[in-house]
Order: C-alpha cells, then structure tokens, then sequence
C-alpha cells in the first residue's frame, strides 16, 4: 500500500501558520479577519448546521451560534496531519482540536473535537474551500458564554 500524500515541507508550514492565525480569530471573535482565509462560496458543517455553501451563511448560522459562546480555541498543531496532491493545488489538513465551554451555571469543561479542511491554491493563494468541524463523541453542544464579536 503507499504511504498517503504528504504536502511538502513549505506547504505543512503554510497550513499550520493558517491554523493558528484563524484559530486566534476565533478566540477574538473576529469574524472579518477569518472571513479572508476562505473561499466566498466555502462548503461546511458542523455541530450546528448541515452542509452549507458561502462564508456569509456559515458565519450566521454556526460561527455566531459557537464563537462567542466558547473560549480557548486552537488546534494540536503537533497532532495535525497536511496531506496534498502532487499537484499543489488541493491540501487536506486533519486537526484535533480543543477549547473551553460554558454551563449554565457558568462552570467552565473542556470541549475537544476534530476537523477536516480542504484547501485550494489558485494564483491567489490558498483558501479554505471545505471546513467539517464537529465535538468528540460525549461533549455537550451547549456552552453559555457570552463574549462580545470583535468585528463582523
């Protein structure tokens, strides 16, 4: 069997570096800098919203339902997995998660979980064309928080 795909050297930094920069727009609840790292017609699911189509939806229907609601967003930069074509033109990234949820009461849990993202490069550079982010099996949906958004 061969081994799986593994992006070069240069292509796993640059996903990595894109990890951590939309993973700080999500702890700073900015909608407007996360916007530019995808595509406008990005595909998505998540805990909340079947299969989607377009940033603007997907910021209404599940970054507002999870982003201000959550705190401590990033991803195991050292347990993340860039697969590319040989191509350069498609990237999969594969990510373990983790952050902190809310109860009722305020109490703070861990709220772990795993994406999948799909990458394209075009003469612009690479954007996120797929996004699949859900919880572990086990960790409840509903988180209370209330941070302020930063920027639509």
């Amino acid at each position: 069997m061969p081994p799986l795909p593994d992006a070069d050297a240069a292509t796993r930094s640059f996903m990595l570096d894109w990890l951590e920069r939309f993973s700080g727009h999500v702890r700073e609840v900015d909608y407007a800098a996360a916007r530019a790292l995808m595509h406008p017609r990005v595909l998505a699911f998540g805990t909340h919203r079947d299969v989607i189509e377009g940033v603007e939806t997907w910021i209404a229907t599940q970054w507002d339902n999870v982003w201000p609601r959550t705190a401590d967003f990033r991803f195991d930069l050292a347990a993340t997995r860039v697969l590319a074509a040989g191509d350069g033109s498609l990237a999969v990234v594969v990510a373990p998660w983790s952050s902190t949820g809310f109860g009722s009461d305020g109490k703070p849990f861990d709220r772990p979980g795993r994406a999948t993202l799909v990458f394209h490069r075009s003469s612009d550079g690479w954007l996120c064309v797929h996004s699949h982010m859900s919880l572990n099996r086990g960790v409840s949906q509903t988180s209370h928080g209330n941070r302020p958004v930063k920027a639509r």
